[in-house]
């Protein structure tokens, strides 16, 4: 069966195939999300549906500690407890400014009611365990055919938040490195048919204890009772990847776990840990995601409106900043390039009279939105012909200094084909900073500015985000800016009307932190196969 609107995987092999479609009339299938973020996982399941546009999944319960990211998937959970397409103008009159969330609750309190009942505020772990036990047990019923998603938070595993803190005396005991085993934990209480762990590509080389973390993680998830006392001994799951076909006999090399986004639709370049389990008294085996172009940055963004930066110091208007920026074409860069290829064009790219070309957007943000039909089937879901006005479309400030830098950087990309490293920098658009010598001999931090090259995928869209700007350069010299919350969410394959709650900092965080939806939703796919496959009702 194929699914509408939906990127076809490889179907469950024909051992499965017999009981297909048992399952399908009881549709549609919960969905367990737990360390759910802003909701990208839950996001893309919920928005599956098949060829009668009958929802494929539901949430029945997603769970969130961060105040924010909360909020956020509050919102959407809201969102979600109308019928597709039919969500009240008083949405779009929120996102515009004109309603308040508490406003819109009170206009709607059986939907608000609806969405505080499945999108909780909860930091899991031994003290809220067996209140989260409950909660998912009265929220399953007798529901036999259903799914757990989601992965513990990632810092502790990720290649720089373990360089960052490695110095910590207590680095070993820091409950990142064993949250997962709650999820564990809910494994063994629930016996889920199928469960779908996220993490990130650093927790291949992590160690706990002094022993690969994947390798127990592996060990574990195979079996339970291996690290969850009182677990069923005869409790065990068959591990699948999503990308790889015949790899659950044996020894699981935990490389096969690695996604790549940009081969699935996603216009970046992400590459994520995604372990697929399905118990093992189930004679059932999943698909695997299918290949398929991912649309450029330019293709993903380039329709969204122009806008400028702001300077972070000192008066900030258009005039101002314009003079900022043509500062650069007075630094006579030509020479400090030392006769590099690229030199010329670069230069030429730089100069005021070129400059002066270009159309500098004068607003630093923007709320208008066109609705427009682009080719790509990824991007054509993001899209809402009903919204007119655009959230989290506002450029950051940045230093005059930096602002010459990333022109210079936009224009070098342009003409290169490349983003600039530390050592094509202009000697006088060097920064002041202690790495910059490393930087410049390539040892370390050599792409501390990078740019969005307009007609590739983006690099992976990170949380660091939220932090500075330098690693997400827009592609065009006249914007002259790192990527707004919105054109981030757009990298992300969040649907034009999602809304981020909280301050631009938290939310370029959940932004980084998220699963994209679109991604999510191919993943979707996959396991409701899986689900159908099983004998039995739900």
């Amino acid at each position: 069966m194929r699914l509408k609107g939906t990127v076809a995987a490889t179907r469950p092999t024909p051992e499965a195939s017999p009981a297909a479609h048992a399952g399908h009339l009881s549709l549609p299938y919960p969905v367990i999300d737990l360390f759910a973020g802003p909701g990208g996982l839950g996001e893309g399941f919920s928005s599956l549906v098949d060829e009668k546009e009958r929802n494929r999944f539901r949430s029945a319960v997603a769970i969130e500690r961060d105040e924010f990211s909360h909020k956020t998937l509050l919102m959407r959970h809201f969102l979600r407890s109308f019928p597709d397409g039919e969500a009240p103008d008083d949405y779009y009159d929120f996102l515009a400014g004109d309603l308040t969330a508490v406003e819109l609750a009170s206009r709607y309190p059986k939907e608000w009611i609806e969405a505080e009942h499945s999108a909780l505020r909860i930091s899991l772990g031994s003290e809220s365990h067996d209140q989260v036990r409950g909660i998912i047990r009265k929220r399953l019923g007798r529901t036999r055919k259903w799914a757990l998603v989601g992965g513990p938070p990632c810092q502790a595993y990720s290649l720089v938040g373990r360089a960052r803190m490695m110095g910590r005396p207590n680095f070993e005991s820091d409950e990142r490195h064993t949250l997962y085993l709650e999820y564990l934990r809910i494994i063994a209480d629930h016996e889920p048919p199928i469960f779908v762990m996220e993490n990130v590509k650093g927790l291949l080389s992590a160690t706990i204890e002094g022993k690969s973390a994947i390798t127990r993680i592996v060990q574990d998830l195979s079996r339970p009772a291996n690290a969850i006392p009182g677990a069923k001994q005869d409790l065990a799951y068959r591990l699948f990847s999503l990308s790889e076909e015949e790899m659950a006999e044996g020894e699981v090399d935990p490389r096969l776990f690695i996604v790549r986004a940009e081969e699935h639709g996603i216009p970046q370049a992400r590459h994520r840990m995604f372990i697929v389990g399905i118990r093992s008294d189930l004679d059932v085996k999943p698909g695997t995601l299918r290949k398929m172009r991912a649309p450029s940055v330019r293709e993903t963004i380039g329709g969204l409106p122009a806008v400028r930066s702001t300077l972070s110091r000192g008066l900030d208007s258009f005039a101002d900043w314009i003079s900022e920026i043509r500062k650069v074409s007075g630094m006579n860069l030509r020479q400090q390039m030392n006769g590099a290829t690229y030199a010329g064009a670069v230069a030429k790219g730089i100069e005021l009279d070129s400059l002066i070309a270009l159309q500098a957007p004068r607003l630093s943000s923007s709320t208008r939105y066109t609705l427009r039909t682009p080719s790509h089937e990824v991007l054509r879901k993001l899209y809402d012909a009903r919204l007119s006005t655009l959230t989290g479309h506002e450029a950051r400030g940045h230093m005059a200094s930096d602002l010459r830098r990333y022109v210079f950087a936009a224009v070098f990309a342009e003409n290169t084909g490349r983003s600039p490293k530390l050592c094509d920098f202009p000697a006088s658009l060097l920064p002041d900073h202690q790495n910059v010598g490393p930087g410049r001999n390539r040892a370390m931090f050599a792409d501390r500015f990078r740019v969005q090259l307009a007609d590739r995928c983006a690099t992976t869209i990170t949380s660091h985000i939220s932090k500075d700007g330098h690693y997400f350069i827009h592609y065009d010299p006249a914007q002259c800016r790192s990527l707004t919350v919105r054109e981030a969410a757009r990298l992300q394959t969040f649907p034009d009307n999602y809304f981020f709650a909280g301050p631009r900092t938290a939310q370029y965080h959940q932004v980084g932190n998220a699963v994209p939806p679109q991604l999510a939703r191919q993943i979707a796919e996959i396991v409701s196969e899986v689900l159908d496959a099983i004998p039995g009702e739900a």
